[in-house]
């Protein structure tokens, strides 16, 4: 009984070893798709900043205070404009390794605006006793978003012709998905902005001459298809 249990037990696994070694074929082809738009951007995002040094620390603070909280006073005018506090920053200088010279310190505030004429208008006010540290333009979030919703059709349209075309190329005569993924991304060209330059403390400063651009913004789908015989 012994001897035959165990030959049974040999066919047994003989038997599973050979489905295992044999399993369904499929013929498994990784694709990818892009759609992408060019779109207007419509979003200004400036950083303004003042430094000064001092012999002092508690005096450097006060006067970037000051100039900070003029700044924001002047920007509130602005309703159409984001302004909130940037980075405030301040360390030591020294003459020598050592030796304690004074103290300089950075502030900073941050525009966010769609009305580019008023963000600019402000911006040259600012400039009378702030400097301009970066200008750049991008496509809101919302915005963004309509277009994204618009590209991932497009891209699973372009993502299914491409599944035909190697359906076909492999004389199948069907296709199944196996899986998807969708990934956005967006380039921006870099802005050019023609910033008015003038000394701290100029009564008149005009406001920058800017030219927004475009942004490309993309969905790329990418998968793999089972092609069925």
């Amino acid at each position: 009984m012994f001897r035959a249990s165990s030959a049974a037990l040999v066919l047994l696994l003989a038997a599973g070893t050979a489905i295992a070694a044999d399993p369904p074929r499929a013929n498994t082809v990784e694709l990818q798709a892009e759609a992408q738009r060019e779109v207007a951007n419509d979003l200004l995002n400036a950083t303004l900043y003042v430094e000064l040094s001092d012999a002092n620390p508690a005096a450097l603070a006060n006067g970037l205070n000051k100039a900070i909280g003029e700044a924001l006073r002047v920007a509130r005018e602005y309703k159409s404009v984001r302004v909130r506090s940037g980075a405030n920053q301040t360390y030591p200088v020294y003459s020598r390794p050592g030796a304690l010279q004074g103290w300089r310190g950075r502030a900073e505030i941050r525009l966010e605006s769609r009305e580019f004429d008023a963000a600019t208008a402000l911006i040259g006010r600012l400039q009378s006793s702030l400097q301009l540290g970066g200008l750049h333009f991008s496509v809101a979030a919302d915005s963004r978003r309509v277009v994204e919703n618009e590209l991932i059709a497009e891209a699973i349209g372009a993502f299914r012709a491409r599944a035909e075309i190697v359906r076909g190329a492999l004389g199948g005569r069907a296709y199944r998905i196996q899986r998807l993924s969708l990934n956005n991304n967006s380039f921006m060209p870099q802005p050019r902005a023609m910033a008015a330059r003038a000394a701290v403390g100029s009564p008149e400063v005009l406001a920058p001459a800017v030219e927004a651009g475009v942004s490309t913004v993309s969905v790329t789908v990418a998968g793999a298809i089972e092609v069925l015989d």
